[in-house]
């Protein structure tokens, strides 16, 4: 598991630099990301979806399903726990959003690629709970950090996000037991196709709008990143081991939390005028940490999850 994955984020990395270069060099704007992060969002991300689910009716996989989403509400729990106890309130005003980027992950964007490269459908059909359990914790828990309160209003908007209604309509199709035609899921199939290379350009792009010597000597940014990449992931790690976890279900679980701060983040932040830029040093110092921090976690893993 360790060269697949390390192999597959080198991958990435060399599409984030072309991304980089892109962006530094005015080939792309501001604008262009946005459109892109939305047509990941919108378009591509429930392409994927939906192709995952597009599978024979399997009480296996309805079994792993449900396990999944258990595995993704403990890892959910295990950071919140875990990052409630390290980074404290105290003498430090954007507090909040280090407990917010050590938590959430970019379990969408990054997640997405990397698992399908490794695990194939099945790793993304799992993945799915995980990304479903994300948006119930971020809407409510992220909600309640973010802005120290919490509306059935603003659930209700995450609960209809892309990912949660393409996720709720690809479980329906695969419990009725219903195939879309091979022409129209083809289709599908070549826009999921695009989802490793545009993801990774949308990170590029992200990064390349930092300060990056700001970046780098923010050293709040490593104490962020370390919970994050490294501390969370591997208390996850220990935790699927003593639970004896299915070796797809173990690593679909431990990939998603192991990724880089979300990208969600930065647009919480500018919707309830928290410290953005902030918000979006975290995402790029843990987006550029995980091409290294990723396969050292998936390395350790590889002794406890058999």
């Amino acid at each position: 598991m360790f060269f697949l994955i390390f192999n597959q984020l080198m991958k990435m990395l060399l599409i984030m630099l072309l991304a980089f270069v892109c962006y530094k060099l005015k080939i792309v704007s501001q604008e262009g990301n946005k459109s892109i992060s939305n047509l990941l969002l919108m378009i591509v991300n429930p392409c994927i979806i939906i192709r995952a689910y597009q599978v024979d009716y399997d009480a296996h996989l309805v079994k792993g399903l449900l396990i999944s989403f258990g595995l993704a509400f403990a890892a959910h729990i295990i950071a919140i726990v875990i990052v409630r106890l390290l980074v404290p309130a105290k003498n430090n005003p954007d507090y909040f959003l280090d407990r917010f980027g050590a938590i959430y992950s970019n379990c969408g964007f990054i997640g997405i690629p990397l698992v399908y490269s490794v695990l194939g459908n099945e790793g993304v059909f799992y993945l799915t709970a995980y990304m479903a359990t994300f948006n119930l914790f971020f809407w409510t828990h992220g909600l309640s950090l973010m802005e120290n309160g919490f509306s059935l209003k603003q659930l209700k908007e995450g609960l209809l996000s892309p990912m949660i209604v393409s996720t709720l309509a690809a479980i329906c199709l695969f419990f009725a037991r219903l195939h879309i035609p091979s022409t129209i899921l083809d289709s599908i199939s070549y826009v999921a196709d695009t989802n490793t290379p545009l993801a990774m350009m949308v990170a590029g792009f992200s990064v390349a709008q930092a300060d990056l010597r700001k970046v780098f000597t923010n050293l709040r940014l490593y104490w962020v990143s370390f919970l994050k990449l490294l501390i969370v992931p591997m208390a996850v790690t220990l935790f699927l081991s003593l639970a004896r976890i299915d070796y797809t279900l173990a690593y679909t679980t431990l990939i998603a939390a192991a990724c880089p701060s979300s990208a969600a983040m930065t647009m919480m932040a500018i919707r309830y005028n928290k410290n953005y830029k902030y918000t979006s040093e975290i995402f790029s110092f843990t987006t550029m940490l995980s091409i290294v921090t990723i396969p050292i976690v998936t390395f350790f893993a590889g002794f406890l999850i058999k």
